[in-house]
């Protein structure tokens, strides 16, 4: 999310302070343009980013349960959060984010006044996006306590 922010605001910081060379090429275009077409530039690496950043969590999020079913004692309140994990990044990545790179291209370009409703929905849903984004981290907490705070008997061998 840092990510994505810092590159939308790189376009103002961009355009602020042109190198001399680009300075030519933004008058020729005009400031607004060149402001509309570098935004959907990074807008198009932010959608790239979050791709990759949502299939790596995918595979870690299903090593992670996997692992914890497989290879450890831990028992089913453990094993439910971490399944519950897994189903909200499957969840984002398979409903949540086309839906954001959808209505995100079609708002690239559009004019303001005849996308209100589009703009709307793309608030709606990138709210549900941040919202499972924060049950993630509230899930992955929790999980971490219960992994980390329990009592291990330690062997009869530990102290030789």
């Amino acid at each position: 999310m840092w990510v994505t922010r810092d590159n939308l605001y790189s376009v103002d910081r961009l355009l602020a302070q042109p190198d001399p060379a680009a300075s030519l090429r933004i008058r020729m275009l005009g400031k607004d343009e060149a402001r509309l077409l570098l935004r959907y530039e990074v807008s198009e690496q932010n959608r790239y980013y979050g791709e990759i950043w949502e299939i790596a969590q995918v595979v870690l999020g299903a090593l992670f349960f996997f692992f914890l079913l497989f290879g450890t004692t831990e028992g089913k309140v453990s094993l439910a959060l971490g399944l519950v994990l897994l189903v909200l990044i499957l969840l984002q990545r398979f409903l949540l984010a086309p839906e954001l790179k959808a209505l995100g291209k079609l708002l690239d370009f559009g004019p303001v006044s005849l996308l209100h409703g589009e703009r709307a929905r793309y608030r709606v849903v990138n709210a549900a996006y941040a919202g499972v984004e924060l049950g993630k981290w509230i899930i992955q907490l929790a999980l971490a306590g219960l992994l980390i705070g329990r009592r291990r008997p330690r062997s009869g061998n530990a102290g030789k």
